[in-house]
């Protein structure tokens, strides 16, 4: 997943006018609310589906490798020392490629910054956490929220991540955030729970 596609997915134009639905992006029928999402892997996006869209992928070889049915699941993990991941700040995510690597990503004012994880980090983080080896690649992420004290480990949707990039990037105030971009986190984190 390139900074580029986040930025893609980010920069999305919204819904039409109030009331009009999203619409699905393989065959323009309306999304309903909370539709799925199926993740492009040439193009590195993700896209809207309606429900009759996303049944056809919900089967893994449906797609052929080109369409990803992003899960729903969203599990809370136990803290997971985050440290030997090279993670430079306290919010960040981990989406484990179908090439065996692992892409970390950190939400930014300027989108989401992204590097490689050594394999030996991931491996000893596994070991840890052997929960981590169900990660769906290119669909399912790490999400870790160390900031301020916190301590938010979950395996999530990566369409969710791409949520949190967006919502830092809309929230972002100056140069150390302002004060309503932490509430907003913390808010995105207790929905989580939800």
């Amino acid at each position: 997943m390139t900074g580029g596609a986040l930025a893609r997915v980010i920069a999305r134009p919204p819904a039409g006018p109030a009331g009009e639905a999203d619409r699905c992006d393989l065959c323009a029928a309306p999304a309903e609310d909370g539709h799925r999402h199926l993740y492009d892997t040439e193009r590195a996006e993700a896209l809207c589906a309606c429900r009759a869209c996303a049944l056809l992928f919900a089967r893994d070889a449906a797609g052929q490798g080109h369409y990803l049915l992003i899960p729903q699941r969203r599990v809370r993990l136990a803290p997971l020392p985050a440290d030997g991941l090279g993670v430079p700040v306290g919010l960040a995510f981990f989406v484990a490629r179908a090439d065996g690597g692992v892409t970390a990503h950190y939400p930014s004012p300027a989108g989401a910054t992204q590097w490689e994880v050594a394999p030996e980090n991931w491996s000893a983080a596994v070991a840890r956490c052997p929960r981590l080896r169900t990660l769906v690649p290119e669909v399912e992420a790490l999400l870790v929220n160390t900031a301020r004290g916190r301590q938010d480990h979950w395996i999530t949707p990566v369409d969710d991540c791409f949520r949190l990039v967006a919502l830092v990037r809309r929230e972002w105030r100056g140069l150390s955030g302002g004060d309503r971009i932490w509430p907003a986190v913390e808010r995105f984190f207790t929905d989580l729970a939800e």
